[in-house]
């Protein structure tokens, strides 16, 4: 199938790694030229140099969600380069793990600056393009503690879940302009992420990281991690211009791991 997204341009955040790199790749794969933006330069650099190498587009810029003030200069640099930004994509690192009681409130207020409130902040600055324009693609990630909320992940589990109300209706106040509004939701999927939290609960639970992965392998109905190739690919289509009508919409790629409808 044919996209129909070659010469767009897409901003990542958290691209150096994780499933950030992994929606880099695959809208690169699409003929998207790719700004990779994240903190760590030598990471960044690195899936810019996997995406040249398969013939794709991209560069790396700075980008730190903690710091908003910056999002003005990273925004021109990317305009300099290419144009304006088609496609957003919202992608936060992982909080620590917490309770939901006895988590200090600085923590919470200093995870929401970072997961829930940049975001917005990021979206809010490229969308008045998007809108003159008729079209634009804003995806946010988030995680399965969104639909089935993760013991031990409070801060995750409730900061996302914010992210969603804040999708759906950014969704509506903008789908007459031709710019879609989507949150994808992973399962287990196979990243470094997924490696130390299993890591973690090994250590909480006295047991050994692999048996914690197998464990969890077999709560999921098609008995393995998902690739991170397969995540990357559902956003490059809820990108794409085939999936126009889809917007305001909670996209799971969890190979059947959420038991919730």
């Amino acid at each position: 199938m044919d996209l129909q997204i070659q010469g767009r341009v897409a901003l990542v955040c958290g691209a150096g790694s994780g499933l950030g790199q992994a929606i880099a790749l695959a809208l690169a794969q699409e003929g998207v030229r790719v700004a990779v933006t994240g903190r760590n330069s030598s990471k960044l650099q690195a899936t810019v140099e996997r995406i040249i190498a398969d013939g794709g587009e991209a560069q790396a810029f700075q980008l730190d969600l903690a710091a908003p003030d910056t999002f003005d200069s990273v925004l021109a640099a990317i305009r300099q380069c290419w144009g304006a930004v088609d496609i957003l994509v919202n992608n936060s690192g992982g909080p620590p793990p917490a309770k939901a009681a006895g988590t200090a409130s600085e923590l919470w207020r200093q995870q929401f600056a970072v997961m829930v409130d940049a975001l917005i902040q990021l979206s809010d600055k490229v969308l008045p393009a998007m809108r003159q324009r008729g079209w634009g693609r804003i995806i946010t990630s988030t995680s399965s503690g969104v639909v089935t909320p993760i013991p031990n992940l409070a801060l995750s589990n409730a900061l996302r879940m914010s992210l969603l109300g804040w999708s759906k209706t950014l969704a509506s106040e903008v789908a007459a302009d031709g710019v879609t509004v989507n949150v994808l939701v992973p399962g287990r999927i196979d990243t470094e992420r997924v490696s130390q939290l299993d890591a973690l609960k090994a250590q909480r639970e006295n047991s050994t990281a692999a048996a914690v992965a197998a464990q969890s392998r077999r709560s999921i109905p098609m008995g393995r991690y998902g690739a991170p190739h397969e995540y990357g690919a559902t956003a490059a289509f809820l990108a794409s211009e085939p999936a126009s009508y889809i917007t305001g919409s909670v996209i799971r790629v969890d190979g059947g791991l959420i038991d919730a409808v």
